[in-house]
């Protein structure tokens, strides 16, 4: 045994209780300052508080001054409204939010006794928190783990502070949190439980094993991403699932890469392929192909909102859409796109990468867009109040936001064209008052030393620097999403404290990859593909059933919107007559956001108007289904098409036909029942090329077809 000495001093002293750090908190822990309560903007039932406590001065004055101070008795404490409505002694359109005679009550209590009084120019402040344990893994459902938040403040001093902390989680079904910081381990699997005290949040992974005997099986890695998938997997007790098979991995990387599907001569070659580096050879081939530009053009355009509902002419826009196509083909990186397109300066129509500024002019507006888009990071909640779950303030929104303030537009000769240019004066008005708003990046502290130059270009600088790791973290994060149907960190725009990385050693290392590439993302995407994980079947396993971000298994993607059109178009050999396009041109290269077409609005095509990967819709909808089955698309074009009619006027042979169907929109050959049912149909005398085209019909309104798997 050991022993130690504990010297204990002043345990008699009650200090006097703080207003920010214990009032405040105790009106947050309550609910009192949330948005369906006096947080809300203009407050409720005549009583506002600032969202969370961002504005503790106001609310301050708001309690003790306002209704003639009412709210707070120094003489009779006890009879304080503020604490009469709290325990629900008076009638109080939230009931009673405070239970009486417990810890926060009390502290009230003491608060009004010692005269209400507001914090002292000496009073520390909290400086951050830390939630302890950093992790915490049960070996099975059942238990509970207590979460402990220390507050840092800014004496140097440290304080437990779990008891006025506010809790959440992210996945109850997995472990459920209570106000006091006790987590209810419920079910197997992965949950971030957060604290948030006073402006800070943190939080803790919760991991819960399913408590049965589990052995990680023997696999053969294909490089640094499987091994840190696997790492991952072990520790949390799951099973992958085993890799695709080759037909599956044909049509999923020519979807995935190319934005088609293999052809009837891609699927043979590949698959009488028995060289075991075939499936490396086929991602090389496919990354050299044009149509690899094409869908990263496409994301980019997504991302960057090119469209002509917001000011851009049409004239413009070609130019815009143009530029950027040229860009990718010419081989520069989203980093060359970004640092271009943020310190763009001059005519809308000469310089295409101005038009950014066209699609928001505010410049709050314009740095929302510029975080979320590049930095993965919204930071539109700090606009009004201090973001309840992330670390950004209100300060760090302003200073932000002035990198943009000093943008100037003039009207041109031409009626399509805008000039945009530094018009070197201008500033943001910060709403609390404060003065001194100076440009400042995103999780910095000191403001940036400025000189003569559009404060833009300092901007797109930092921005786009290798050290920057919020930009290649997230570009490595859009990068993976588009191949596994998620992000890593999900939604891949939402990098918050309270939405943490799944894997984040992973993304660590795909950044890195990024960066020592320069940030060129064909040799990030050649080893994402290449690697097993990405190559993984869909199928699943008991300990992997459960499991949507962990990436052990391939998930099941509906094709987007202008991919499955390209695919019909391919298959059936009909091209569509697209708006801004020749006929026969892809629906990838589309260059308005807001074009009218009627099949890409009707599956989710994103029409720009915000900065949000949410834009894109792929989940299936009634109207999708109604299309397909009635609309003009499927069956006009398998008529129009006659590939049926052709095939058999080469006397091709019914059940011949069958398969080619099949490989082509599938990719593999058909099952038993499939030709099963064509014989039946023969048998019975059934027009031969009606039952193939009802057939053909049939797979293009499958999910097999619609769906990338």
């Amino acid at each position: 045994s050991s022993s130690a000495p504990v010297k204990v001093f002043q345990a008699k002293n009650q200090p006097q209780v703080a207003f920010r750090n214990e009032v405040l908190q105790v009106l947050t822990k309550s609910g009192c300052n949330t948005g369906k309560c006096h947080g809300a903007a203009t407050g409720k039932d005549g009583f506002r508080l600032s969202l969370f406590g961002y504005d503790p001065n106001g609310d301050f004055d708001r309690i003790t001054n306002e209704l003639g101070g009412r709210r707070v008795n120094r003489n009779a404490p006890e009879e304080s409204l503020l604490l009469q409505k709290a325990i629900g002694f008076v009638a109080h359109t939230g009931g009673g939010p405070i239970a009486e005679n417990s810890k926060e009550h009390e502290l009230l209590i003491q608060w009004l006794y010692e005269g209400a009084l507001n914090d002292k120019a000496t009073t520390p402040i909290a400086v951050g928190i830390k939630v302890l344990p950093g992790q915490s893994v049960a070996a099975s459902p059942g238990g509970i783990q207590k979460i402990i938040v220390v507050a840092a403040l800014s004496d140097g001093s440290r304080r437990d502070v779990t008891d006025l902390s506010t809790f959440f989680s992210n996945n109850e079904g997995v472990a459920k949190v209570d106000k006091e910081g006790l987590v209810s381990l419920l079910s197997p699997g992965v949950s971030f439980v957060m604290a948030r005290f006073d402006q800070f949040s943190a939080g803790t992974e919760i991991i819960v094993r399913s408590g049965e005997y589990f052995k990680y099986p023997s696999i053969v890695s294909n490089g640094t991403i499987d091994q840190l998938v696997d790492q991952r997997l072990q520790f949390l007790h799951i099973q992958p699932s085993p890799l695709g098979t080759d037909e599956q991995f044909l049509r999923r990387v020519f979807v995935d890469l190319v934005g088609q599907l293999p052809s009837e001569s891609d699927y043979n070659e590949f698959l009488n392929d028995k060289d075991l580096d075939k499936r490396n050879r086929w991602i090389d081939r496919l990354l050299d192909r044009t149509e690899f530009q094409d869908q990263w053009a496409l994301h980019w355009a997504e991302l960057l909102q090119i469209r002509t509902n917001n000011g851009v002419s049409r004239k413009a826009l070609k130019l815009y859409d143009n530029w950027l196509r040229d860009q990718v083909s010419q081989g520069k990186t989203i980093a060359d796109i970004a640092k271009e397109t943020i310190s763009a300066s001059g005519s809308t129509l000469s310089n295409p990468a101005t038009n950014y500024f066209q699609t928001e002019t505010t410049p709050q507006l314009i740095a929302e867009n510029v975080a979320q888009v590049f930095l993965g990071t919204r930071i539109q909640c700090a606009q009004c109040h201090n973001h309840p779950f992330d670390r950004w303030t209100m300060d760090d929104y302003y200073d932000f936001a002035s990198f943009f303030s000093q943008i100037g537009y003039k009207q041109g000769k031409d009626p399509r064209e805008l000039t945009i240019y530094n018009a070197a004066t201008g500033n943001i008005v910060h709403p609390l008052g404060k003065e001194g708003i100076q440009p400042r990046f995103l999780g910095e502290n000191r403001p940036v030393q400025t000189d003569q130059r559009d404060l833009r270009e300092h901007l797109a600088q930092w921005l786009t620097h290798p050290s920057n790791r919020a930009f290649s973290r997230n570009i490595a994060n859009v990068v993976w999403s588009h191949f596994f149907g998620r992000g890593i960190v999900e939604p891949v725009d939402d990098v918050r404290i309270s939405n943490p990385a799944s894997n984040d050693s992973l993304l660590n290392y795909l950044a890195d990859q990024l960066v020592a590439n320069d940030f060129d993302i064909k040799p990030l995407v050649r080893e994402i593909c290449k690697s097993r994980t990405y190559q993984a079947s869909t199928s699943k396993n008991p300990s992997n059933q459960l499991d949507e971000r962990e990436f052990s298994h391939q998930k099941i993607r509906r094709l987007k919107a202008e991919v499955l059109l390209d695919c019909i178009c391919q298959v059936t050999e009909v091209p569509e007559r697209l708006p801004g396009l020749s006929k026969g041109e892809r629906a990838v290269k589309v260059a308005d956001g807001q074009a009218q077409h009627y099949f890409l609005n009707t599956f989710g095509r994103s029409n720009r108007n915000l900065a949000c990967t949410c834009e894109t819709k792929i989940s299936p909808t009634l109207s999708q289904a109604l299309h397909l089955l009635n609309g003009e698309t499927t069956n006009k074009k398998i008529e129009e098409g006659s590939v049926i009619r052709t095939w058999l006027e080469q006397k091709v042979q019914p059940q011949e036909i069958l398969t080619r169907i099949t490989i082509r929109c599938l990719t593999r050959l058909p099952t038993v029942s499939e030709r099963s049912w064509l014989d039946d149909q023969l048998q019975k005398n059934a027009n031969t090329e009606q039952s193939l085209q009802d057939f053909f019909w049939a797979v293009l309104n499958s999910n097999e077809f619609i769906f990338n798997h």
